[in-house]
């Protein structure tokens, strides 16, 4: 498996999300590319879908909703995304990811 590409800005993290509407449940289902690839059970459509993944990011790294924002890529799956208050070890860390 590929390492994820993880770039560490101000107080936080960017990095590349590649997102699956409309799967059985919300996870991360590994990496693509460099990219984390999260599939989400809501439908892409009037940004439910990006909504469901921020909501999921946010508990899942233990942030505020706030400090996720997809910063590219709103009406794309491939999204660029920014987490503040994380480093790209704990990023990694909990999400079960290799860096």
């Amino acid at each position: 498996m590929d390492d994820v590409k993880v770039r560490q800005v101000g107080n936080g993290v960017v990095f590349s999300a590649k997102v699956v509407p409309g799967s059985s449940r919300t996870a991360v289902s590994g990496l693509l590319d460099g990219m984390v690839k999260i599939k989400v059970s809501a439908p892409a459509e009037k940004g439910k879908a990006n909504k469901c993944m921020v909501d999921f990011l946010a508990k899942k790294l233990d942030v505020r909703r706030s400090d996720v924002s997809i910063i590219s890529g709103r009406g794309s799956p491939i999204k660029e995304v920014e987490v503040l208050g994380i480093s790209a070890e704990m990023l990694c860390e909990r999400l079960g990811l290799e860096k």
